[in-house]
């Protein structure tokens, strides 16, 4: 957030770039979109002005194959900025080693349209607005098609419920933040962040850390998406994803959001109302010394992965 020469007019930026993660170019192109979004929805910025795009396509790629995915990539990076109300005019491509995609999001904003991440105070709550679990959902899926890591997971999933999972990260990675953050303004909210690469209780570590007052975050609740809570258990002897002890990495996941307690179910209504996907109050903030936890009875929800394709 930076001040402009405009007394009371700041530029809020972001940039954020990773490596393709699902087979559809054109979802890839959405998913890299609303990744750069949620850092402005994190501060309660809902309106962005300007988007760039960062390209970088591989030089491995035939030809013919850059000339089919580099442009449904565009065209799904292109078209959630649309649908975010957005557009992107400009940026970056190179041919690179490894196919790259991200973008800079930019909006300028007065002070009011801005919620600093560092106002929790003891007794609010954190909620979250989408699943964890993607990118165990994303390996699982691979593994499919390599049978010395299907046979490790076999017994507790089917191919089925797999592709189901795997259906549902994508859909929930290029789901936009937006309403999250339109209503963090409505509903009081004191602070957010997005989960991604640092997993929940590394993000939640990171805004207890930036509170003025002196807190900590109590998780107690951990809604991932069916089936792999099971997979990450079955699989913990080979790769151990962290998952319920929180650092299990996110692509383009939720908000955290804090809230006053007596808002928050309210938050979470709306949220289902108007954005047709649940959120879930997961932790408590209470007297500390600015940092979190997951308590050691922590609840798992299995969330229903058919709710994320019916929300696209």
């Amino acid at each position: 957030m930076l001040p402009t020469r405009h007394e009371g007019i700041y530029l809020v930026q972001t940039t954020d770039f990773f490596y393709p993660l699902v087979e559809d170019p054109y979802m890839q192109g959405k998913i890299a979109c609303a990744n750069v979004l949620s850092d402005l929805y994190a501060m309660g910025v809902s309106e962005c002005d300007n988007m760039l795009m960062l390209l970088g396509v591989s030089q491995k790629l035939t030809r013919k194959q850059r000339d089919v995915v580099t442009p449904l990539i565009i065209q799904g990076f292109s078209d959630l900025c649309e649908e975010a109300g957005t557009s992107c005019n400009g940026g970056q491509s190179v041919i690179n080693p490894w196919f790259i995609i991200g973008g800079v999001a930019s909006s300028v904003c007065k002070t009011s349209d801005v919620i600093m991440p560092n106002e929790a105070v003891e007794g609010d709550v954190l909620v979250l607005t989408k699943p964890l679990g993607t990118q165990i959902a994303v390996n699982a899926h691979q593994w499919i098609e390599q049978p010395t890591w299907w046979d490790r997971i076999k017994h507790v999933v089917t191919e089925e419920q797999v592709r189901e999972a795997y259906e549902a990260a994508m859909f929930s990675m290029a789901h936009l933040n937006k309403i999250g953050a339109q209503l963090m303004h409505k509903y009081g909210a004191h602070g957010a962040t997005d989960v991604t690469g640092f997993g929940i209780l590394g993000h939640a570590r990171n805004l207890a850390s930036s509170q003025k007052a002196a807190v900590s975050f109590k998780i107690h609740t951990l809604p991932i998406l069916n089936h792999m809570d099971c997979v990450a258990s079955a699989i913990a002897g080979r790769l151990n994803f962290k998952l319920r002890e929180g650092f299990s990495a996110e692509t383009s996941g939720g908000l955290l959001v804090c809230l006053p307690k007596k808002r928050a179910l309210d938050f979470c209504q709306e949220m289902q109302k108007l954005d047709g996907i649940p959120a879930w109050i997961i932790a408590e903030v209470v007297a500390g010394e600015r940092t979190a936890e997951i308590v050691s009875d922590v609840k798992v929800i299995d969330v229903d992965n058919s709710v994320y394709a019916k929300a696209v």
